[in-house]
């Protein structure tokens, strides 16, 4: 896979006059921190941007929304340039795609190995733990200040992804770009607390309703738990309150592989995550079933009912075990 320079895409967008963001559904601190990080800079450039979204920015993660999403598909009319972060398909945006085509260029910058390039500009690097490490890296090579706020929010886009810089993909380089966010300026403790510690009761009953129907197989190597629709609504939570749960099946003692399944609003569209401990790759589980991600936190969408999903998942995950 060939990357564009960072400066080569840097140039685009010192060109373009109005830049429309958009990042996957569902989400996560990644996507709404490296998208944030890049959308203000380029405002401070005297650039118009926007983020365009298709579903709520989680409760946990809306202090990094400065004003900066929007709802509305006509936001921009014909952008100078559609640029994705933290998701290299189209399909990861469905009901984006046909807006973020009608960008006169196209930039992808991701670091998912499932992605394959397909914009007129890509940057796509599996090795980063995070997209937030990207962004921070092409807003440097645009010769451009990381200010505070664009520093915390790409803090919270590598601590995120990195589960507050303990998971394996953690690299030095991950630690030393953090370090050069402190010197920004960053409130590094605000922004964990804003991110671990605002958790609302119903998350923690939606997190303890999944461990009631946890379920062990493979001689306990392998946890899977899942929420019916009605479950989460009994519980008043929100359907980003239910990240996190398939963390803490994977913690358990002795599981390797973690599977948590979700009904969504959406009658037979069913959410699958996916995490791993040590070697086996989750990644290609969901690509089974036209997901992705990377080797230890992959992710997809099931169609069918929740039945179908619990048998058509496990059977996967025990096939390549």
């Amino acid at each position: 896979m060939k990357n564009d320079s960072f400066k080569t895409i840097g140039d685009q967008l010192k060109k373009a006059d109005s830049v429309l963001i958009v990042t996957h559904y569902n989400m996560d601190g990644d996507a709404v921190g490296s998208a944030a990080a890049i959308c203000h800079v380029l405002r401070r450039m005297g650039k118009e941007s926007w983020i365009l979204i298709e579903d709520e920015v989680p409760g946990n993660l809306q202090f990094l929304d400065r004003d900066y999403t929007t709802f509305d598909q006509d936001v921009l009319g014909e952008p100078d340039v559609s640029m994705c972060v933290d998701c290299g398909d189209l399909t990861r945006f469905p009901k984006r795609a046909d807006r973020f085509m009608t960008g006169k260029v196209h930039i992808c910058v991701d670091h998912h190995k499932t992605s394959e390039p397909f914009c007129d500009y890509n940057y796509i690097d599996p090795g980063a733990a995070a997209t937030g490490e990207l962004v921070y890296q092409l807003i440097r090579a645009m010769g451009e200040e990381v200010d505070k706020e664009a520093g915390e929010a790409l803090f919270a886009a590598i601590t995120t992804d990195t589960g507050n810089f303990q998971y394996s993909n953690t690299t030095r380089q991950s630690h030393d770009i953090a370090a050069d966010l402190y010197d920004c300026g960053i409130d590094a403790n605000g922004v964990s607390v804003e991110i671990y510690e605002t958790v609302h009761l119903a998350k923690l009953k939606v997190q303890a309703r999944a461990m009631e129907n946890l379920e062990l197989f493979a001689d306990g190597k392998v946890a899977m738990s899942y929420l019916t629709l009605k479950m989460r609504e009994e519980c008043g939570a929100a359907p980003d309150e239910t990240d996190g749960i398939v963390s803490e099946l994977r913690s358990i003692d002795g599981v390797e592989v973690a599977v948590f399944i979700k009904e969504t609003e959406d009658e037979g569209r069913i959410r699958v995550s996916l995490r791993s401990k040590k070697d086996y790759d989750v990644a290609r589980v969901a690509a089974a079933f036209e997901g992705g991600g990377h080797t230890k936190a992959a992710g997809c969408t099931y169609y069918g009912t929740l039945e179908d999903a619990r048998r058509d998942l496990l059977a996967k995950v025990l096939e390549y075990m």
